[in-house]
């Protein structure tokens, strides 16, 4: 249990005892939980947030704005900025940000889906809601740069700190953010 995040041997060892401690069956509805759940949930055929249908609840929406696209690297992202309830467009989830000291490129995320579907529709801006850091920064510039010619390409403000993720944020820490966005230079 200690390979979960957040999960340190002290507490990996009180859930695994708490575990020991369970009726069998109990144990096993756990299991099955986690398998059904790790069979049923996939991404989204058109922004690749995590759903349990081929195309996710939010694409779906037709009251959603189809011309204004945030981008995240993580469903925890999606769900964080959604709770602000500041936000009526649609989403892409990249998948990560580019990270060479980790193998990541822009090929391992789902940038050229991005690039497609902003080239194609008519979006008139791209909102990039990537955490300030070295990779965040990497991936918001290169993005910036394929994005640029079909639309207007802006940033979340920095009402987060350098580091920082957008799940931890308070809901109106993001609120500010979303409203302070700018263009990309």
């Amino acid at each position: 249990m200690q390979g979960l995040p957040g999960v340190g041997p002290k507490t990996a060892q009180r859930l695994a005892f708490h575990v020991l401690k369970q009726p069998e069956q109990e144990i096993e509805a756990l299991a099955n939980a986690l398998i059904d759940a790790k069979k049923q949930i996939g991404l989204c055929q058109v922004c690749f947030h995590l759903t349990a249908d081929p195309i996710c609840e939010i694409c779906r929406n037709p009251n959603r704005d189809e011309s204004t696209i945030c981008v995240v690297p993580d469903s925890r992202d999606v769900i964080a900025l959604e709770k602000t309830r500041e936000y009526s467009g649609k989403y892409h989830v990249l998948g990560g940000v580019i990270s060479p000291m980790d193998g990541i490129g822009p090929e391992q995320l789902h940038i050229q889906p991005l690039v497609e579907r902003v080239s194609q529709n008519e979006v008139k801006e791209v909102i990039l809601a990537i955490s300030p850091s070295v990779e965040g920064d990497t991936t918001t510039l290169y993005l910036g740069q394929l994005l640029k010619p079909f639309t207007r390409v802006t940033r979340i403000a920095f009402g987060l700190p350098m580091g920082g993720d957008l799940e931890y944020a308070d809901e109106i820490t993001l609120a500010r953010a979303l409203e302070g966005r700018r263009d990309l230079d």
